[in-house]
């Protein structure tokens, strides 16, 4: 179906110059901007994602707006054999009309323009819900948030969870579905089309998923090992008697009159510590010990399963996710309604809920939420733009993710309820208070706690069957994601190399994490993984969201993206959303991240206090994915030939550089004469310009210009 240019859609291209004068490794730009043609070669319909060719003269009057990937993925012939440079999207100040425009720069513009009919795209609508919402509900779902709820308030902490969810993640989350679905392309090439300067952000979420993928496998790999362990009349952490028990080992839960002291371990401590991680054989980080060969079969199987889940495609993945993705919700409602029956429920219930109003005074609460509500959603690791690149492109993406977004958060809810009434039952048994229960954290709350109290639950072994068996499908869900944003990320930035390969390409994949898997399946593997869960990729996601969301917002523009969206969707998303991408999204990771580094945490794992050499190896770690940002602009910097601005102006595409008024100018000349020894007055007078511009295309009426200035002056 043919779309028509509407009076109030944004003029997508500022040049006049004919394609036609373009030819085969030429440069297609003309003071920084790309060359618009009046008459486009080919004209894209929407029957199937599918490109078709145009009529011609015939339809010369009906102009078409460049929404697919492949017209906009054809940047200029640079010179270079590549397509580097991308459109430069800058809505002009007095401009309101669409063109109809071209980027294609000969037969290697075209060629990607066919490249559309290969594109998969999702069997189902549901596929594609099913794998987001598998995605987004993951392990930290089932032990992180009840922990944080009840460190924090309580019920009261249901408050800054829902302010920070509201304006921070479910806007992030939202905008990084529309570009994926709106460009089609991965994490990668997708900067191709927003800002060029900014491509690092492409390479260095690769990296981070790399990292990911080989610390959160081995958590799954400890799931499948106690999942086999399962399989016995009598579960093996339910008694002292076994070789791994020292004679600390105390079974509350036995015929015998015993006393619980403060030396005693519970035998579902000691299986999980001394037999399945067997920290007791590693002195830390710097003697981790030998490898640990039962957790490497199974990691290797759950890789095994990962690798042909994936190696198709989505079409196939798609199908994978409705076990993986439904099943977690029925075990969760049996748990439930288990946990409910048991005595001393009410105890853990009114624990996780009774509200600490005063808590919500402190900044760490909402330090914490910001940060639960971040990493439960996922945004910054790629994958919503990989999976939503794979939607039809009239797809209601802004109805995807507020449902995918809800059912996340209501599934943090439930399972915190799923968790605490078996901690009431587990303090009713010990006759001690909820909060000594609760004292495990993270992984440790599900293989020590919860899983000591299935073994002492009539039909122990069916429980732990199947609790075991959801963590490792809400495990594998997330898996299947990251990797995807991998794969669609390289496959899209080198389809002439891998786009037949893909599944040599994933089975190389596979082996890498794998290989990079083996540190963490060493005696001191536990270590490990708390290390790279707190400092490897925390930090560095979290850099790469905000730069994100500021080069979509600021560099690629509001307006723009707020157009593109409108040319999906068929309306606009209003002004809460585009405050929110603009300002509050952006403050809400600053504030984050700056809380984060300004106070990082002092790790402790068991009895092992870490050493200040591994904080700093933890931050380098995670310097070694953002370090690809700098690196990457530097690099596009020196290769593109001009002179400065015309390369800011091609690289940056800052859209507020096009405005008609002497103090709205770049960015870069912000950075630059912010330290040119003229004091405050020039960065404050041009941050209000910048932000004065910046609420003008937020259309809030009533903005005063003058006062705005004065304002921002006397702030800054």
């Amino acid at each position: 179906m043919e779309k028509k240019a509407t009076s109030n859609e944004t003029q997508l291209l500022a040049s006049t110059k004919d394609v036609s004068g373009c030819n085969e490794g030429a440069d297609c730009r003309e003071n920084g901007l790309l060359i618009r043609n009046p008459k486009s070669a080919l004209r894209l319909v929407e029957d199937g994602n599918k490109v078709h060719p145009s009529q011609g003269d015939k339809e010369e009057a009906a102009p078409i707006k460049n929404g697919y990937s492949g017209v906009q993925s054809s940047g200029p012939c640079n010179g270079m054999g590549g397509v580097e440079d991308a459109q430069c999207t800058a809505p002009a100040a007095t401009t309101t009309t669409t063109t109809t425009t071209s980027t294609t720069c000969g037969a290697e513009g075209q060629q990607q323009l066919m490249e559309l009919e290969d594109r998969e795209t999702w069997s189902k609508k549901i596929d594609f819900l099913l794998s987001v919402i598998g995605y987004a509900v993951d392990l930290g779902n089932v032990w992180r948030f009840p922990y944080i709820c009840y460190q924090n308030g309580g019920g009261a902490f249901l408050i800054p969870y829902t302010i920070m969810a509201i304006f921070g993640g479910i806007p992030l989350f939202y905008m990084e579905l529309a570009l994926g679905q709106y460009h089609r392309n991965g994490c990668i090439s997708i900067w191709r089309k927003i800002c060029p300067i900014f491509k690092g952000i492409g390479f260095a979420i690769c990296i981070i998923d790399l990292y990911v993928a080989s610390y959160y496998n081995t958590i799954m790999a400890w799931a499948f090992y106690y999942l086999v362990s399962s399989f016995t009349a009598e579960l093996p952490w339910t008694s002292c008697t076994n070789a791994w028990n020292t004679g600390n080992c105390t079974n509350y839960f036995s015929k015998d009159n015993v006393s619980w002291t403060m030396y005693s371990i519970s035998p579902a401590e000691e299986f999980y510590t001394r037999q399945v991680l067997q920290v007791h054989r590693s002195n830390g980080l710097d003697d981790l010990g030998g490898i640990s060969w039962q957790l490497t079969l199974c990691l290797l199987l759950i890789f095994t399963i990962v690798y042909f889940s994936i190696w198709k495609g989505v079409k196939t993945s798609g199908k994978v996710v409705w076990v993986t993705a439904t099943f977690p919700y029925i075990i969760l409602f049996i748990l439930l309604v288990r946990g409910a029956t048991l005595p001393g429920a009410w105890r853990g219930v009114l624990y996780y809920l009774k509200p600490d109003w005063q808590k919500l005074l402190a900044t760490e609460v909402w330090v914490d939420a910001a940060a639960q509500i971040f990493f439960s959603l996922g945004p910054g690791f790629g994958v919503l733009l990989a999976y939503a690149s794979y939607n039809k492109f009239h797809n209601n993406c802004y109805q995807d993710a507020l449902v995918t977004s809800t059912v996340n958060c209501l599934t943090s809810f439930v399972s915190g309820f799923v968790i605490f009434t078996v901690l009431g039952y587990m303090a009713e048994m010990r006759n001690e208070d909820v909060s000594e229960v609760a004292k495990d954290t993270g992984p440790s709350l599900l293989f020590i706690t919860y899983a000591e109290a299935i073994a002492n639950m009539p039909a122990s072994t069916f429980f732990a069957i199947i609790f075991f068996l959801m963590l490792l499908t809400l495990g594998l869900d997330s898996t299947f994601a990251g990797l995807e944003g991998v794969i669609t990320g390289v496959l899209d930035e080198f389809p002439h190399v891998w786009s037949k390969r893909r599944e040599l390409f994933v089975l190389g994949l596979i082996i890498i994490c794998f290989l990079g898997s083996l540190a963490t399946l060493t005696f001191g593997g536990a270590y490990v993984v708390k290390l790279f869960e707190e400092y490897a990729t925390g930090p560095a996601v979290l850099t790469v969201v905000f730069l994100e969301a500021v080069a979509v917002a600021w560099f690629y523009g509001i307006t723009q993206f707020c157009n593109d969206v409108k040319e999906m969707l068929g309306f606009a998303p209003g002004w809460y959303w585009r405050i929110c991408w603009v300002a509050i999204s952006p403050i809400f990771l600053l504030f984050v991240t700056c809380s984060f580094l300004s106070n990082p945490p002092e790790l402790r794992l068991f009895d092992y206090n870490y050493p200040y050499w591994t904080t700093v190896l933890g931050y380098c770690i995670g310097t070694s994915s953002v370090i690809c940002i700098p690196i990457y602009m530097v690099y596009r910097l020196v290769v593109t030939p001009g002179t400065l601005k015309e390369v800011c102006s091609r690289l940056c595409c800052f859209y507020l550089t096009v405005r008609k008024e002497v103090m709205s100018i770049s960015i870069i000349h912000y950075f630059f004469l912010g330290f040119d020894g003229l004091g405050c007055f020039v960065p404050s007078l041009l941050t209000a310009n910048c932000l004065l511009s910046i609420l003008r295309d937020l259309q809030i009426p009533q903005v005063s210009p003058r006062g705005l200035r004065y304002v921002f002056i006397s702030i800054f």
